[in-house]
């Protein structure tokens, strides 16, 4: 059986998808996109080589009786609405993060899950689905360092072209929010931002970097040093600091150098290349759940609380305080 998908928004990101849909998993066939820009879809589809009709709007997509699930990699402001719609179709979608652009957007698109009675809806947080945050996960989940107390991160990117305002928090820290959540299985209850001395290598206006001190319900602490111009390479970094012991996630492998009087080590530069891997896991285990009528990735539920807490995250950003992080208590829906 095959996977019939539609995808919308065949920016960069989809593109990759549709690639990546096509050509190195198996299970699923692209066989209608969508775009904003109706010639970009097309171009899509001829570049791919791939058998797909394009449509004019995404909500045509959506309802197309011969598309099976649906791919949301649009703009961020457009995923509610086509997300919505993907529900009220009856059909599972895939939605790259931001679920929805506020909060109270993400809980929209909860209490639609919740009322149409069966999950649907994943969430693109595709760092659970990395080998080295799973044997982190894992090592945590078998008593290895103890329980957790501390959390050391670093989130770099060498450029961030057209960040402005707080994206450094809600377009990438984001995904920190997320992954961390799940490997401790814990929500936070408190946020802070502390802003160091800013980089002169950021766009005009761009306060780079940034430092968030989370607490979770159980009292972990949790710090993220979010530095998105930093210029020698894509850097993620996590130490897990447990009552006997401590844990890091791993180095992406390359090779060690000696050469020129030089030990060296190559280090990445692009985000698609540090998680290619966990792109791939995380589609191709959409593809496989999808296929069985399940749905096991992360729900509208985490993007909800990504979302919250990320606006806590800014908040406190913008007030120059610690700010609390309210989560509602999860609906039964969404429990294990």
């Amino acid at each position: 059986m095959t996977l019939r998908v539609g995808v919308v928004g065949t920016g960069a990101i989809g593109k990759t998808h549709i690639h990546r849909l096509s050509y190195t998993l198996s299970g699923a066939e692209v066989v209608a996109v969508n775009d904003a820009d109706e010639a970009q879809a097309q171009m899509a589809v001829d570049s791919e080589q791939i058998d797909a009709k394009v449509y004019k709007t995404g909500q045509e997509l959506i309802n197309a009786t011969d598309v099976d699930a649906i791919l949301v990699a649009s703009w961020g402001p457009t995923h509610e609405e086509f997300v919505l719609a993907s529900i009220a179709a009856g059909k599972p979608v895939f939605c790259e993060k931001p679920l929805a652009t506020t909060a109270e957007g993400c809980r929209r698109i909860v209490d639609a899950e919740i009322a149409h009675g069966k999950k649907l809806v994943q969430v693109g947080f595709m760092r659970r689905y990395d080998q080295g945050y799973r044997a982190l996960k894992q090592t945590i989940k078998q008593d290895t360092i103890g329980a957790p107390l501390m959390l050391h991160c670093a989130h770099r990117n060498p450029a961030a072209p057209g960040f402005s305002g707080d994206m450094a928090i809600t377009d990438s820290i984001v995904h920190e929010l997320d992954v961390l959540r799940w490997l401790l299985d814990e929500d936070y209850v408190s946020a802070q931002v502390i802003l160091p001395k800013s980089t002169r290598l950021a766009d005009q206006g761009l306060q780079d970097p940034h430092i968030i001190l989370l607490a979770t319900t159980q009292g972990i602490r949790i710090d993220i040093e979010s530095f998105v111009n930093c210029k020698y390479g894509y850097d993620i970094q996590c130490q897990v600091v447990g009552e006997t012991g401590t844990a890091n996630l791993p180095e992406p492998a390359s090779v060690t150098l000696r050469s020129e009087a030089k030990f060296s080590r190559g280090i990445l530069t692009d985000w698609k290349d540090r998680f290619v891997d966990a792109f791939n896991t995380e589609f191709q285990e959409w593809i496989d759940s999808t296929l069985n009528g399940e749905m096991h990735g992360p729900s509208a539920w985490d993007g909800y609380v990504v979302a919250v807490s990320s606006d806590a995250c800014v908040q406190a950003k913008r007030e120059g305080r610690i700010v609390p992080i309210e989560i509602p208590e999860r609906p039964p829906f969404y429990r294990p």
